[in-house]
Order: structure tokens, then sequence, then C-alpha cells
């Protein structure tokens, strides 16, 4: 018999009007063809047609001018073949021509879900019973690209949750890019993503055991330069794309986080940040910061990757090393376990592996967890975030796929000192889709990346058919006991 579980009267929906101003590039060719048009316009037909579009646009983006002026500034190499100096620019011209490179995207406009819940950092003026959240999202717009969007929440003594209501504006980070490589991990991930081995190997010979993104940029653009064949100097861009894949984002201290997208930046991840997992992680030291493991997709290849924080201002962003970091569903511990770190993982798209690491981005020598046991997960098992450390053990709430790709939530429990000993685990799912939950943009799919326990109840927020988010939560006591009935 399956446990009484509540779902909660509330459902965050996407939003189509949340838009970002984003750089809107058609190729160098017709990119030229358009600075020359504008190019040809007087100084007062400029200002005509920039001053009412900064009007209407300033009202949906929290600085236009400065979107403007960016995406303008991209263009500079194509100023220089033009032999138009981009100095001399006036601020009305520069800001038409970056309006003609600027689209706005609804990060929402498709679906909105798989989300994953922690802590908020501040906990600041709460009544007793009181507990403030930050819930992460798939947020999905047009061409399927998935990026992670925030809301924060507030949990009562109830376990009444109240989601705050999300800013006007939405604004993408500033990009650092100041990440020194290890030469011998990068080019291990260069040969798994199947760049050419001759090109692997020529960078290789010219860089040293630890080089910076400047130089591995400058020695690359040498390369290209000799080459004749296109193929081989697109070889060379994928390099140059991995690099791309490390990276530091900061966002202006004066957004909201609702405000705040974490959108695709790399070629690797350019067609989506999918099912980040956030956990707050707790050192040796007891200070506490948050991880994430997500999926960047390129649209044939996948990379998991790592992203930290402590603000969710500034987030550093890396891949993910070794023979246990392939496929999806990375989750990692909220601590190490016997002094190292611990992470689940689905490197065959089927089952649960556990893996120890002294290191955080490297994971090796993968070992079986779980396999589908049950009807309803023969197709994959699973794990739906991070474990939740209990006195009785790890809960690792799972999902199943089964009959009719029908996705369900279950749970596990792990030892305590041993997490790679599974000790209990429900027989019939936690969660089903009910009729309401049924239709979506992917039927018949429930789905979460994180739960918390407040106030002695699991609280499980999950997407709703890949369109929308829901809640739900359990007695951690029942479950507990359900748990260790059965095996």
């Amino acid at each position: 018999m399956r446990l009484s579980i509540e779902r909660k009267p509330i459902r965050v929906n996407p939003d189509p009007k949340r838009v970002i101003a984003r750089f809107f590039f058609n190729g160098n060719d017709r990119a030229k063809e358009v600075i020359e048009r504008v190019m040809l316009i007087s100084e007062d037909d400029a200002f005509g047609i920039v001053s009412p579009l900064l009007q209407e646009y300033s009202k949906r983006h929290r600085n236009i001018t400065r979107v403007l002026n960016r995406h303008c500034s991209k263009l500079k190499p194509l100023f220089l073949e033009l032999n138009i100096d981009f100095d001399t620019l006036t601020v009305y011209r520069k800001l038409l021509i970056g309006s003609y490179f600027t689209h706005e995207y609804s990060i929402e406009s498709a679906a909105f879900f798989n989300p994953s819940i922690v802590e908020d950092p501040d906990q600041t003026e709460l009544e007793d019973g009181q507990r403030r959240v930050i819930i992460s999202f798939r947020a999905v717009g047009e061409g399927h690209i998935s990026s992670i969007t925030f809301r924060r929440a507030l949990i009562d003594k109830d376990n009444n949750i109240s989601i705050q209501p999300a800013g006007s504006y939405i604004d993408e980070a500033e990009i650092v890019r100041n990440a020194v490589y290890n030469k011998k991990l990068f080019f291990e991930k260069a040969a798994i993503t199947q760049i050419n081995i001759d090109v692997i190997s020529e960078l290789e010979s010219k860089l040293d055991h630890h080089f910076e993104y400047a130089n591995l940029r400058r020695i690359i653009m040498d390369s290209q330069k000799l080459q004749e064949d296109d193929m081989k100097r697109l070889e060379y861009d994928k390099v140059l794309w991995l690099a791309d894949s490390y990276y530091e984002i900061v966002f202006s201290l004066d957004t909201d986080i609702s405000d705040r997208v974490i959108f695709p930046i790399s070629e690797y991840e350019r067609k989506g940040i999918e099912d980040a997992r956030f956990v707050q992680f707790t050192n040796d030291d007891g200070s506490k910061l948050y991880y994430a493991t997500y999926t960047a997709y390129d649209g044939s290849l996948i990379m998991p990757k790592l992203l930290q924080t402590t603000d969710f201002y500034n987030f550093k962003i890396m891949p993910l090393y070794g023979a246990g970091a392939q496929n999806k569903n990375l989750a990692l511990f909220p601590r190490k376990v016997n002094g190292k770190y611990v992470m689940i993982s689905r490197i065959d798209g089927c089952n649960n592996y556990i893996m120890y690491s002294d290191k955080i981005n490297i994971w090796e020598k993968p070992v079986m967890l779980q396999q589908p046991k049950f009807s309803w997960e023969f197709v994959q098992i699973g794990n739906c975030g991070s474990p939740i450390e209990t006195p009785d053990g790890w809960i690792m709430i799972t999902h199943g796929v089964g009959p009719m790709r029908r996705y369900v939530l279950g749970a596990s429990l792990l030892k305590l000192d041993d997490p790679t000993v599974e000790i209990g685990r429900l027989r019939e799912p936690l969660l089903i889709p009910n009729s309401d939950e049924r239709e979506g943009y992917v039927p018949n799919v429930l789905y979460s990346c994180g739960v918390i326990v407040h106030n002695n109840k699991l609280i499980i927020p999950y997407g709703v058919s890949d369109s929308s988010t829901a809640f739900a939560e359990v007695c951690l006591d029942e479950l507990l006991n359900k748990l260790k009935a059965f095996i």
C-alpha cells in the first residue's frame, strides 16, 4: 500500500512575458550589410528611429542602453573590416546598430519545470517555524533551449509555501574567463568530446602543464591561419568551445533572484542547461556553499558540469571529468562521507551508480548501486537530486520509468556511513501523475531535481509533465518506517 502524500494547492506556471534581450547575429556577411545600411542614415534619422525604441524597451529591460551598447561592441571586428572607426560613432548610432543585433527571448515560453530546492543563505527576520528557500527551475523557450531560473519562497510553520512574486526584469550575468587549465584533464575531456586527435596532439605539445585561456586562444588562432581545410579549422574551434565551458558569471547586486537567469554561454551548452540539481554543501569546517550539477547539451553531445556559489550572485562553472562523469543525472551528497566527496550518477542511462572522490570535479570508478527492481521502473531508475541525511540513513528520492514511458517518483534508503549499501526501498511509487498532471509538454512525467526537509516533513517540488511545477509533502517518520520495512 502506498504512503499517504499531500499535494500542495500551489502551481508555478511559465510566464511568456518574462523576456531577455539577447545578441542576435546572422553571420558576418549579413551583419556587414546591416551596418552599412545604418551608416547611410543621417544623425537626425538615427536619433528619430532609436529614441522611441529606447522609450518602449526601457519598460521591458533594466538597462536597455547598456545592452544595445554591449551588442554593438561585439561587432568591432566587422567595423574594422569595413574601415569604419568605431570610436567616432555617435551614441545614438551605436545604440541603433546595437538594436539591429538584439532580439527578445522568452525564457519560459514553452515550459517551467524540474525544480530543486535549497535553504536560502538569508534566514533573517523570520518567525519560529518559518524557512526561506530558493527554488531553481529548468525554463524552456523557443527552440527548446533550457536555462536555469530562480524563485524565492517562504515555508511557514504549517508547511504552507508562498512563492515570492517574480521581478519585472531579467538579467544575464557578466561573463568572466580567468580559468587556469590543467593540460592533462583538459585534453582528456577533449578526447571524450571527439575532437580530432591530431589537433589535440598539436595543441598539447605547444602548451604548458597549466595554461590560461588567452594563451590557448592565441595558439589556436595562429594554427587556424595555417589551415586551408574548413573542417580542420572547425576542430580547432571545438577546442576553444571546450575552454569556454570554464567560466565565472557575476550578477548585479541590484537584481532580485527571480531576475537572474543562467543562460547557455559556451558552444557545448548552446542547446540547453538541463536539470540543475542544487545542494547546500557543508564543508569539514562547518562552512556552507552551494553546488549544482547539470547537463550541458550542444544538440548532439552532453557534458556534465558543476556550478558553485555562496550567494547566488557569483557562480563558478566547470566541466566534470572521469569515467563516472558521463551521461546525465549526477547528484552530489551534501557533505563528505568518510573524508571523500560522494556522487550518485546514471552513467549507462538505466541504473544508479555511486562513486567517491578526493576532488569535486574528478569522478572515477563508479560502482553499481541500484538496478530497476519493480515494474514501474523497469525502463530506468535515476536520482531526483541530492540525498537527504537522517539518523537512519540517506533518503534518496528516485525516478522510475515504466509502461507508456510514465515517470513516477520513488524512494530509497542508503546506509549512513556507507551509502554504497541500500538498506531500504519503496516497493510502490511515492508519487504518480494524477488526472490533473498527465497532460503537458511531455505527458505522464513527474520529475524532481531536489527536495528539502522542514518541520519533519519531506517537501518535494516536482515538474508536471514538463510544463509547470507543483509541490507535495510526506511525513518523514512515516517514509522512514516504510523504507526500513522493505528491501
